[in-house]
């Protein structure tokens, strides 16, 4: 007996994801199913096509979670580098929210420099982190990569 083919999904680490909405819009064009994964305190949609799942608080519940489903012919929205790691491995398609597509080409050099600035910030106290914040750009360039990442991941279904 063979198994159905799963349907292909988005799948967002949406506790501190900057970018729902954008990916509610590409889903829906897509007719795609997207899931928001978080600890609660995020806002049902009316949207068809989405489904909130809220998991226990915890730590990685919600990696844990969307690590256990996401394969080959999904996508997955992550900044956490170790949930994009085994999602890379499972044949996902991997994007950051600024639109940086995780592959197994750089994924082992992410988890490096991860580690590395964990590393120096535990090493300097005074040492924060930081960074530009986010911007229209980052926005239009997420869009652009989940597009391109949902046309890959249907590809692989086939």
């Amino acid at each position: 007996m063979s198994e159905v083919p799963k349907e292909p999904a988005i799948y967002i680490d949406a506790d501190a994801c900057p970018v729902k909405a954008e990916a509610e819009a590409v889903a829906t064009r897509h007719r795609m199913r997207i899931y928001f994964v978080s600890n609660g305190g995020l806002r049902p949609s009316q949207n068809p096509l989405v489904e909130m799942i809220y998991v226990a608080d915890g730590p990685d519940v919600a990696d844990m979670w969307i690590a256990d489903r996401a394969g080959k012919g999904d996508v997955v929205v992550t900044t956490d580098i170790p949930l994009a790691a085994k999602c890379v491995a499972t044949g996902a398609q991997v994007l950051r929210p600024n639109g940086e597509a995780l592959t197994e080409r750089n994924i082992g050099q992410t988890l490096a420099t991860r580690d590395l600035m964990t590393d120096l910030r535990a090493a300097d106290p005074f040492r924060q982190g930081g960074g530009k914040p986010f911007s229209k750009a980052d926005r239009s360039r997420f869009r652009d990569g989940l597009d391109r990442a949902v046309l890959a991941a249907k590809r692989a279904q086939i």
